[in-house]
């Protein structure tokens, strides 16, 4: 290990310390005695509050007031830390209180104007896929602290243009092809719900006894999202198509590769017509189909079409 790398180590394994001595370090590191005072030296100048306590047991102390001291990141971190900050770029909204522009000033002014002007350079030659989230989502912010303190939520959401109310445990937030989702289970009925978040129009978060621990929930999550009624299929495809399923697929699917390519999945009662709107964007790759309803439902969203498009040619 080099010593820089060392140094980034031991200042967040003596951050979580009040008190330390050589030996610690020396075997934690494997380091000589002479090179474990070299590095107490070194993080002394780098700005941890370190003392000496001399005597026999003399030891070494880090002021309790003290701040974290400054971690080093290599070049290559910097630009990784950069690049992952662009991508808020394309939320409306975001669970924290923050200025996408005011973040990327602060980080800047930590940097040197060289390291600066080489990401800026790369800004330009360097393209990443982001979905643009459109929809505002008002309410991140409180559906994630009622997730950390394991609250429950009062709130009301459109469906099909109609105000709902829904009392619910949430326990997953998630972004997806451009819309913010919250998994939860509703508090009454013990099922596993999805909701668009832009779609929350007012909450209340309740602090009560009457909920589930937020392990539990992710924990029973899969078992919860498969209903004894759900629906099997097995679609194969062709080689070529995967990357239609990387660009886009749900929890519910996965692929499987060998002599042939096959998504494999479920879907529940009532989402007949998503699952075979899903299966349209493959067009010719779908090679077979299973269950044959699952295919006689997808042959009817193409007849469905077909008709559409023919009104249009005789107007």
């Amino acid at each position: 290990m080099k010593k820089s790398e060392r140094l980034n180590d031991m200042i967040r394994y003596l951050n979580g310390r009040e008190f330390f001595n050589l030996t610690d370090l020396m075997t934690t590191y494997s380091i000589s005695k002479s090179t474990a005072l070299r590095d107490v030296h070194s993080l002394e100048q780098l700005g941890m509050p370190i003392f000496a306590e001399h005597g026999r047991h003399g030891r070494y102390g880090i002021l309790k007031n003290r701040l974290l001291s400054p971690i080093i990141f290599t070049l290559d971190e910097v630009y990784a830390l950069y690049f992952a900050m662009l991508t808020l770029e394309s939320y409306q909204s975001t669970p924290f209180h923050l200025s996408v522009n005011q973040l990327n000033e602060k980080f800047e002014s930590c940097l040197s104007k060289h390291q600066v002007e080489q990401m800026h350079q790369m800004k330009k030659v360097l393209q990443f896929e982001a979905n643009q989230h459109h929809h505002i989502s008002l309410f991140l912010d409180k559906i994630l602290m009622s997730i950390l303190h394991e609250y429950s939520c009062q709130f009301q959401y459109q469906k099909n243009n109609e105000p709902k109310d829904y009392h619910v445990q949430f326990f997953k937030i998630s972004a997806k092809f451009g819309q913010w989702y919250v998994t939860g289970i509703e508090v009454d009925t013990k099922k596993v719900k999805v909701f668009r978040c832009d779609k929350i129009t007012s909450i209340e978060v309740i602090d009560s006894s009457m909920h589930f621990s937020l392990d539990a929930l992710i924990n029973r999550s899969l078992e919860m999202d498969q209903p004894k009624k759900h629906i099997a299929f097995e679609v194969e495809i062709s080689a070529q198509a995967k990357d239609i399923f990387y660009k886009e697929h749900y929890p519910s699917m996965t692929l499987e590769m060998g002599d042939k390519t096959v998504i494999k999945g479920f879907y529940n009662p009532g989402e007949e017509t998503f699952i075979s709107n899903y299966f349209m964007r493959y067009g010719q790759h779908i090679i077979s189909v299973k269950p044959k309803a699952l295919q006689q439902m997808i042959q009817d969203q193409v007849e469905n079409l077909l008709h559409h498009y023919q009104k249009l040619t005789s107007h």
